[in-house]
């Protein structure tokens, strides 16, 4: 029985019986280059947050009236926004509101920290990525949050070889058998060693060497960074490595990666955007990028668009 709870910014219509929540969310309108939202106040605190951090990041700084206005909520709602932002560690707070953090490109931010950014984004695609996965095939996922939402989507793919360098991924599977039991069809996980990263990712020879000896049939591979000029990035030298083994013993390459990945460099490449077979990602990405994702990449999926919208031919599925 659904059960009206009060948020203190909007009502959430929780089913109790199903676990599920079904949120009224305010209206979001294109606007030139940026968003304005209606004024309402029921957007989700992630979804306020996303939109704040995209208008920081867009015009390189806000006011906290601005925000107000913008998005129907308090001053005070809008501050602890900022604190929460603040602590991930994507905005710094200066007097009246705040300005995006300028990060170095060896700057490695932990898998807490990225765990809580674009929340909503990394589901959607995280869902598309798995409508491309064939049972009964080797696939490999790399580290990264948004693999680590897409694993929770593959546990009913049946009879899957899952190859994986994250430890938080491989959780994921173990997790499910201890609950469950060992059923029939259930994922066979080979977790690959190695030295563990801020992001809980395994790198580092022995990753390399047991990367190398393998060959999987579809590498779902997420990034710290994607553009045309560095292609895939990353700040760890060591993951970069390691990413281009996975790369390597693959015979598809897709990358899962929200829209925020686009034009971020890190310190070392590790592969070419002709590598990629196929980029999943979110709505939020420009026109203009995915022209030039249209110009290197033989498949793009944006998650909730028909393909026929984003300019891919959907002939070069994973299982082709």
């Amino acid at each position: 029985m659904g059960v009206a709870r009060s948020t203190g910014e909007g009502s959430v219509l929780v089913d109790e019986g199903a676990g599920a929540c079904q949120v009224q969310v305010g209206r979001v309108e294109a606007k030139g280059t940026g968003a304005d939202v209606s004024e309402n106040q029921n957007l989700l605190a992630e979804q306020r947050r996303a939109l704040i951090l995209d208008e920081v990041r867009r015009r390189g700084g806000v006011r906290v009236n601005e925000l107000t206005r913008k998005l129907g909520v308090s001053d005070m709602t809008v501050r602890r926004d900022l604190d929460a932002l603040a602590r991930q560690g994507v905005v710094e707070k200066v007097h009246g509101g705040a300005v995006p953090v300028v990060e170095a490109s060896t700057h490695e931010p932990g898998f807490e920290a990225k765990s809580g950014l674009e929340l909503t984004a990394k589901e959607d695609i995280a869902r598309a990525a798995a409508a491309l996965v064939t049972p009964g095939t080797a696939i490999a996922l790399s580290g990264g949050t948004t693999t680590y939402a897409l694993a929770h989507h593959l546990l009913d793919v049946p009879d899957l070889t899952v190859v994986t360098n994250s430890v938080r991924v491989a959780d994921v599977f173990h997790a499910a058998q201890r609950t469950s039991g060992q059923r029939q069809g259930a994922a066979t996980v080979v977790l690959t060693g190695g030295v563990r990263t801020p992001s809980d990712s395994l790198v580092g020879p022995v990753a390399d060497q047991a990367i190398g000896a393998l060959h999987f049939d579809v590498l779902f591979l997420g990034v710290h960074g994607i553009s045309v000029e560095a292609g895939l990035s990353t700040p760890n030298l060591a993951e970069a490595e390691t990413n281009r083994r996975l790369v390597q013993s693959a015979r598809r390459v897709v990358v899962v990666a929200d829209h925020t990945k686009w034009g971020t460099v890190g310190l070392s490449s590790f592969a070419a955007l002709d590598r990629i077979d196929t980029l999943v990602t979110d709505g939020g990405l420009p026109a203009e990028a995915r022209a030039e994702v249209s110009e290197h990449l033989r498949r793009l999926v944006v998650a909730g668009e028909p393909e026929s919208e984003n300019g891919a031919d959907g002939s070069d599925g994973p299982g082709a």
